[in-house]
């Protein structure tokens, strides 16, 4: 197999692109780096695509090397034919290549294999070969043999028809065929193992459903039903319509021997054949469905981590909880610890009185301007507490409720434990919730992604596999933001590519030990961080208030040159970056030509236009693009207040298969289905909505008893109406546009016509 052609073929691309980019990935360097700083080579090819490339090219070099082992393995049997060589070559499924080497895999000892060693595959032969004439009972005899376990008659056809059997159970084609037939027209049927018995999994006590038309959340929801004991989980298929398969096959002709050959078939698919099957299948739709999941969870955590920071803002951190107190911390614009407290909101009004002074002392004289709140235990009593000190002060001071998920796996850490050890556990979580408002992808970083739950299933995922997606998003969010070399954690910076955990560390103590770095060049001097390190890493590490301008910018060092001679062209100097005199370089550049400035500098267009980027807005985060977080102020509601019909704004917390969970401030999220996310179809809620988006929402239904809320995004039946009437006047107009088009004489140019009537006029 030509693996570059069959990527290429594939994902759609130009076999350049998918050289340059294997090429790229056995050079060792990262898929952030690859992405960023190789678009030419690669096609511009976004990061998301790189790691499918990367995942689907290691598949196929696992495939390939599988290839050759099997072949090896028959070969060195003496079992090798030009038509096994052939089939092991088109092979294109690690599964089709095991069935392949089904019959030559050595096997533990079966009702066949003891068959055989009794001598009565002949038997088998004769019998599969079904001539007229032969009679089975009259062979048979000839391999009685008390010596050998065969006393009679039906024990010797009866052991000719387990080897019969296992041989059609070995066909890889008729595999192939049943495994197909099975996906293609099969259900999934679940029954409670208890009828009686109460549990969360009672939508799935008496339920079938054909396989294509499974969803992925129904899967794991079933797979974890059989787990915990409450479900019986089988797959069905018509054993008529499968038998049917192995007889076209195998049943030459309607005699006796045909007869035999029938029933070993029918004991094949029964005994052999369909459990394996439907293990593979069930195997199967437990891993695309993981597959997808992981996916769900990774799309989550990139928009997670990528959520607005409320920059240089003093936060408080309340860290909610009954019996031992709310945790609280003040931290400042940096995220440097000016002041914690344990203060008690709910109890006695002497101690929520105590609670409350203690909060306004540090809002005024640490002048805080954002409160974040743990949603854990507690929340709701800690977000009124808030909400009531707000009207108190006089000062304008807003709070969020943030997802307090991992805080206390970070706060009881090795690393929270370096990083703060002068302060208790406890402490530790209300100063990690603090930093999730002030920036969400510093402080999320230092948690395993799998804690930070905004997935569904999670702790049924393969773990590795899990691991290895989310820790690439991670590296993603990272690098695309890109971090401050003099402020970053070594945890942060471990994320940097080309940057493992023992280098980040060198990082952080070198600059300790030495001060802070005046240029990029300086990482050199780290121990452990050579040139090759250098090159993948030092275009995502910033240097702010530098020697030089660029090094607070993504424009790579090996491109500084190309940087100057740009500003050179375009009329202006490296100081012009600093002081924000570069703002109007791409009109500039325009002006002049991209491409020919391209030529001009030997670099590609794709570079170019990034270093533009970059120079009109140097040191800038991509994340201040988007909307800023929902802070809120004023009262709050509780889940009683609701009422069907009610409009509110909301934050989406997770994304899941059937929907989304939005936050609307009352403590409990509510559930958009899938159904009410908009008006046009979607095949699932990435497509409409993503994790920190502020929504507008309408209540649909409230059930107190049970804490859960129904809601709606799709627009009432009057704006619905309106968005119809305005998506069809654009239709109408657009259709319109195209028949004026269509009606220009061909050669017709508005523009020309426009400027010879204006040199008319003029003479």
């Amino acid at each position: 197999m030509d693996i570059n052609k069959t990527l290429a073929a594939e994902f759609g691309l130009k076999q350049e692109q998918v050289d340059n980019t294997v090429a790229l990935i056995d050079d060792d360097k990262t898929i952030p780096f690859i992405a960023r700083y190789r678009k030419e080579l690669t096609g511009s090819l976004d990061d998301q695509i790189l790691r499918e490339l990367y995942d689907r090219l290691m598949y196929l070099r696992n495939l390939e090397k599988r290839k050759a082992e099997i072949t090896n393995s028959i070969t060195e049997q003496e079992k090798m034919t030009p038509e096994i060589e052939l089939a092991i070559s088109a092979a294109t499924t690690l599964v089709e290549v095991e069935d392949i080497y089904r019959p030559f895999k050595p096997k533990r000892r079966t009702r066949a294999s003891i068959a055989r060693e009794n001598g009565l595959e002949p038997l088998a032969v004769i019998i599969l070969a079904q001539e007229n004439g032969t009679e089975p009972e009259k062979e048979a005899e000839a391999f009685v043999n008390e010596e050998k376990n065969v006393p009679d008659v039906q024990t010797a056809i009866q052991g000719a028809m387990d080897i019969i059997a296992e041989d059609i159970s070995d066909d890889a084609d008729i595999r192939k065929k049943l495994r197909t037939l099975t996906g293609e027209k099969g259900e999934i049927v679940s029954k409670a193992s208890d009828p009686e018995a109460e549990s969360v999994y009672t939508n799935y006590y008496d339920f079938s459903e054909p396989i294509p038309k499974v969803a992925n959340h129904r899967v794991l929801a079933m797979d974890r039903g059989e787990k915990e004991n409450f479900l019986k989980i089988s797959v069905s298929v018509d054993e008529t319509m499968a038998t049917d398969v192995i007889f076209g096959k195998y049943i030459k002709a309607n005699n006796a021997c045909g007869e035999i050959v029938r029933n070993a078939a029918a004991d094949s698919y029964k005994r052999l054949i369909f459990p394996s099957i439907e293990r593979e299948i069930r195997s199967e739709m437990t891993a695309k469905a993981a597959e997808e999941s992981i996916k769900v969870f990774a799309a989550n955590l990139r928009q997670m981590l990528l959520q607005p920071p409320v920059k240089s803002s003093v936060v408080l951190g309340l860290d909610p909880g009954y019996a031992h107190g709310c945790k609280t911390a003040v931290i400042d614009g940096t995220g440097k610890v000016l002041d914690t407290a344990i203060i008690y909101p709910v109890g006695s009004a002497g101690a929520v009185q105590s609670a409350k002074e203690k909060v306004k002392q540090f809002i005024n004289k640490y002048d805080v301007n954002a409160i974040s709140i743990g949603n854990g235990t507690a929340s709701r009593e800690t977000e009124s507490f808030t909400a009531d000190i707000i009207k108190e002060v006089q000062k304008d001071v807003s709070y969020m409720v943030v997802n307090e998920a991992g805080a206390s796996v970070y706060s009881a850490s090795k690393l929270a434990a370096e990083e703060f050890p002068e302060y208790d556990v406890s402490i530790r979580g209300a100063i990690s919730i603090a930093r999730r408002l002030q920036d969400p992808l510093a402080e999320l970083v230092k948690i395993d992604p799998k804690a930070i739950g905004v997935g569904q299933y999670q702790h049924d995922m393969p773990q590795a596999r899990m691991s290895e997606a989310l820790g690439g998003v991670v590296e993603d969010c990272v690098n695309s933001v890109g971090v401050d070399l003099n402020t970053a954690s070594h945890a942060l910076l471990s994320y940097i590519s080309g940057i493992n955990s023992a280098v980040a560390k060198n990082i952080v103590a070198y600059r300790e030990e030495n001060g802070r770095f005046t240029d990029r060049k300086e990482l050199l001097k780290v121990p452990k961080l050579g040139k090759k390190a250098f090159e993948q890493c030092a275009g995502f590490l910033r240097v702010r208030d530098g020697k030089n301008p660029l090094d607070n910018t993504a424009v790579h060092p090996e491109s500084y040159a190309a940087a100057s001679s740009l500003l050179t062209e375009c009329g202006f100097t490296i100081a012009d970056i600093s002081n924000g005199g570069a703002e109007t370089i791409n009109e500039k550049a325009e002006s002049l030509g991209i491409e020919n400035i391209s030529k001009t500098l030997g670099i590609g267009v794709p570079t170019l236009t990034d270093i533009i980027g970059e120079l009109k807005k140097p040191g800038r985060d991509l994340r201040d693009e988007l909307p800023p977080p929902l802070m809120r102020s004023g009262d709050i509601m509780e889940i009683k207040d609701l009422k069907p019909g009610m409009e509110l704004v909301g934050t989406v917390r997770n994304i899941i298969d059937f929907g989304c969970f939005v936050d609307i401030g009352v403590h409990e999220d509510g559930l958009v289905h899938i159904s009410q996310i908009c008006s046009r179809y979607i095949k699932h809620p990435l497509e409409a909505v993503k994790v920190g988006e502020i929504v507008k929402v309408r209540v649909l239904e409230v059930d107190v008893k049970r804490n859960r809320i129904s809601l709606t995004m799709r627009l009432n039946d009057e704006e619905e109406n309106k968005e119809q009437q305005k998506n069809n006047n654009q239709r109408r107009n657009n259709n319109n546009n195209r028949k004026r088009e269509d009606r220009k004489p061909k050669g017709f140019d508005a523009s020309q016509m426009r400027n010879s009537a204006f040199r008319i006029k003029q003479k």
